[in-house]
């Protein structure tokens, strides 16, 4: 018999997932529990498991289509009757009725709009105001506007009075009229000969999907402060070479800025924070998100618990999560939990940079390029010029969070354990 496969939801508040990959086609046989498909959402990036076993019979989604928890994606033409889990019995029809008089009756959220939706409903000029929403609340979600979209039905946007001209005296041979000027609505960009027009596949939906909300819903400020890492250049250059003969890969600079910053952050919790619409949620644990870059996608992998490693167990953990993310096996789990996240755009060169706050983090740290620059620097003789290894560090906030006070004393005690990181006074074990 022919049985279906749903979009299933990999996250509490997850509502759609991309097909990134089919890993099946029609026809093939698969084992109950063998990956199906490759599935990302903006909370995670999962194999999808066969529930029965049998044959592929038809792929009702295309790769890098995104659609909703729920919605069929294939179906299997199973092996054995025993094998199809049992459909759910229907809820009488006197209990939908009053689930669904429950929340006509609590209309608390309705007017508490989302990004998404209001964009959604600029787009398609539905006044909101005339929308019946189905979420907490009466809260009004993407699923409303698209179904009243579907249906044909959707309510026009209400007349702005600014567009409406004012009506004169007229008399029955003449109307009246009213003249509205139509919204200015976005132009798309056409492409032209000899462009060429690149897809949006699923992982730079995600992207940009969440930097849209980031900077929609964080206010963003910024500050920078240079630090002088000369001690710490040295350092990592004498024991370079005896560490990857002892441990088996390369120590790079970025354990040693991670360490700076989690010690940093245990004594300004604050920056360790989310933003919870009527609370601040000051988390307990310290894990750091780092971007890693594949091709023409970001990963933000996490390292858990990262106040209980030493610089050698921060190198190790981003030697492994780098490795996961270019050779394709990193889980979702693998990217759950960050609390505060470290950027290395010094590895592209970069001296200067304003990064997007990772949401619903509160702050973000980008570690720039270490340069060679003349410097003045204080001596007992006078001050004098000398070239010193320069780096920039620019720490993006959500200012609903943070303030700049709590964030120049943070960076300020970064600054301070990187410039004093020797091989006396830093122990890499």
């Amino acid at each position: 018999m022919t049985t279906e496969m749903k979009m299933p939801q990999l996250g509490e508040s997850v509502t759609e997932g991309t097909i990134s990959k089919w890993l099946v086609e029609p026809g093939q046989y698969v084992n109950k529990y063998d990956p199906i498909a490759e599935v990302m959402t903006d909370k995670v990036n999962a194999e999808v498991p066969s529930s029965y076993s049998g044959t592929i019979k038809d792929l009702l989604v295309q790769e890098d289509e995104t659609v909703e928890v729920g919605v069929i994606i294939c179906t299997i033409d199973v092996e054995e009757a025993a094998n199809v889990e049992k459909p759910e019995r229907a809820p009488e029809p006197k209990a939908v009725e009053s689930t669904l008089s429950e929340r006509a009756k609590d209309q608390s959220q309705k007017r508490r709009y989302s990004p998404a939706v209001l964009r959604m409903s600029q787009e398609s000029g539905i006044d909101l105001e005339q929308v019946s929403g189905s979420g907490k609340g009466g809260r009004i979600t993407r699923k409303d506007l698209q179904r009243l979209i579907d249906s044909g039905e959707k309510p026009p946007a209400a007349p702005v009075a600014a567009n409406i001209a004012e009506p004169t005296p007229t008399t029955d041979a003449q109307p009246v009229v009213q003249k509205q000027i139509p919204s200015k609505m976005e132009d798309v960009p056409v492409a032209h000969r000899g462009d060429i027009e690149i897809p949006v596949n699923g992982i730079r939906k995600t992207i940009a999907a969440n930097m849209v909300k980031s900077k929609h819903e964080a206010p963003h400020a910024w500050m920078m402060v240079e630090v002088d890492v000369t001690n710490l250049v040295h350092f990592r250059n004498q024991i370079k070479q005896d560490f990857k003969a002892k441990e088996g890969f390369n120590l790079t600079f970025l354990p040693f800025f991670i360490k700076a910053t989690v010690e940093a952050l245990k004594e300004f919790p604050q920056l360790n924070s989310m933003w919870a619409e009527d609370k601040i949620i000051q988390k307990k644990d310290i894990n750091i998100s780092i971007a890693v870059a594949k091709e023409d996608a970001l990963y933000v992998p996490v390292i858990p618990n990262a106040d209980e490693k030493s610089i050698k167990g921060i190198g190790r953990e981003v030697q492994n999560l780098a490795s996961k993310v270019r050779s394709g096996k990193l889980s979702g789990q693998d990217m759950q939990g960050g609390t505060f996240t470290v950027n290395n755009t010094g590895s592209f060169g970069s001296v200067l940079s304003t990064p997007i706050i990772n949401h619903p983090q509160a702050a973000i740290l980008s570690i720039e390029s270490i340069v060679k620059r003349p410097v003045v620097i204080e001596s007992a003789s006078g001050d004098m010029i000398a070239i010193r290894s320069m780096v920039n560090l620019c720490l993006s906030l959500d200012h609903r969070v943070l303030d700049g006070l709590v964030c120049g004393r943070f960076l300020a005690r970064v600054k301070e354990t990187l410039e004093t990181m020797t091989a006396e006074t830093t122990s890499i074990y």
